[in-house]
């Protein structure tokens, strides 16, 4: 949520400048150490069994947003991308989640590990005397772990009240030979406020993903270094099991599925410059419901319980309902967050004791070119604070752009009044770019 547009991409006016150029320069490095290794690689991991898979609720076809409203995702469709979520991130200003960060792309089912043969393996034949001696088999030898792909994230946040979060942060995510995945993930973050000097976050991250049985789990663990600020740790737990088997359509269509999601998470608490400087921390944890009631109908609910250093708590929950017609949808969401203790003004991060949002939301999404698909939508509805009734609008757009087969670049924007800070009696309004550069390998 945010209000004063900046017509730049900037953090900061000033110190921002050199501090972004860093951050590209991360980027341009990280693609050039990728493609190096893509080239040295073997071999390449092939596809299997395509639309069999789901994957986890945080990447199942679009995403929805959790917990705190400055900048949690959750996610809503299949099959979603397995992908740690910040704690910080969870906001009634994006509703439609898939505008923050845009859907993945339903990706191969983990290969099944190869089965060991219950009988011992025949002994070979003494060699004929006049037989010719062993050739050298000349079938590559499957490498232990393939690049599969970079993803970089882009998040540009800005409010009329002189507050500014920015991320940059790419993932480069290997597959290992038994099909089990593992990912790095690092970037810079940046922090400013009114009446606060501005912080820098360098997120460092490693993480595990893979299924047991029906269940996939992903487990994720790191660091944040700060310029001013002690490191702290940060660690997220997800697992993702269906109750009933989905059903996918020839074409690759998601047609029902009942998913079931579970997810710890602890770290900083990255709302704002002023919560990470009283080094608030965060236990976050609770459920996620996905049901895909028919191949154009959409179930998505979620309840989070959270646990504050400071001694606060918050229970939020999100549920969405949408159904598609055609390159149409209409959808109708309804998010609810309440703090034991309103810390806002000693912490620093909206906690608000009774937030009530609802709307209803029109959006269409197709392709305008081959190589560019965009999708606009609008929310209409009404917020709740301390007992009092004010508009909720969001407006949104995203669009993408197919630079290669391999490689494609999303764009977002939004405007939202739905408030994320206490504002008293002037009227909030915040601006937000999202971004992703994505390439597979």
């Amino acid at each position: 949520m945010v209000s004063s547009f900046r017509p730049y991409l900037f953090v900061s006016r000033y110190s921002l400048y050199a501090v972004f150029l860093l951050g590209c320069l991360q980027i341009q490095l990280g693609v050039i150490c990728s493609l190096g290794i893509w080239i040295l690689s073997e071999a390449k991991l092939q596809a299997a069994q395509a639309h069999q898979t789901w994957k986890s609720p945080l990447g199942l076809t679009e995403q929805v947003t959790t917990a705190n409203p400055e900048s949690a995702q959750y996610s809503k469709p299949l099959p979603y991308r397995l992908k740690p979520t910040p704690i910080l991130l969870a906001a009634p200003e994006n509703f439609n989640p898939d505008l923050r960060l845009p859907p993945s792309r339903p990706e191969p089912p983990l290969p099944e590990p190869p089965q060991q043969n219950s009988s011992p393996p025949p002994l070979p034949e003494p060699p004929q005397q006049n037989s010719s001696p062993p050739t050298a088999s000349t079938k590559p030898k499957t490498p232990d772990a393939v690049l599969e792909s970079i993803d970089t994230d882009y998040y540009y946040e800005t409010d009329n009240f002189g507050q500014t979060n920015f991320f940059l942060e790419p993932t480069v995510q290997f597959r290992l030979r038994n099909g089990n995945k593992i990912f790095f993930k690092t970037g810079f973050n940046f922090f400013e406020q009114r009446g606060i000097e501005s912080i820098t976050n360098f997120p460092l991250q490693v993480g595990w993903q893979g299924k047991i049985g029906q269940v996939t789990l992903q487990t994720a663990a790191g660091v944040d270094v700060f310029n001013r600020l002690p490191t702290a740790i940060n660690l997220n737990v997800k697992v993702d099991a269906p109750i009933s088997p989905p059903r996918v359509s020839s074409s690759g269509r998601l047609l029902s599925a009942v998913i079931i999601s579970g997810n710890l998470e602890q770290g900083p608490y990255k709302s704002n410059a002023r919560t990470l400087e009283n080094q608030i921390t965060a236990w976050r944890f609770g459920p996620d419901l996905y049901w895909q009631i028919d191949r154009n109908t959409s179930l998505f609910s979620s309840l989070r319980l959270g646990s504050y250093n400071d001694g606060n708590s918050d229970v939020q929950s999100f549920s969405r309902l949408e159904r598609k017609f055609g390159q149409f949808s209409l959808a109708a969401n309804l998010f609810t967050w309440s703090y034991d203790r309103d810390l806002e003004r000693t912490s620093g991060y909206f906690s608000p004791p009774d937030f009530l949002v609802y709307n209803g939301e029109v959006a269409w999404e197709g392709d305008i070119a081959k190589f560019l698909r965009c999708r606009l939508a609008a929310n209409l509805g009404r917020q709740r604070l301390k007992g009092e009734f004010d508009n909720a609008n969001t407006y949104q757009t995203r669009c993408t752009v197919k630079l290669s087969p391999s490689i494609e670049a999303d764009l977002g924007y939004s405007f939202s009044n739905v408030r994320n800070q206490e504002t008293g009696g002037s009227a909030y309004g915040g601006n937000s770019f999202t971004g992703q550069l994505r390439v597979k390998f």
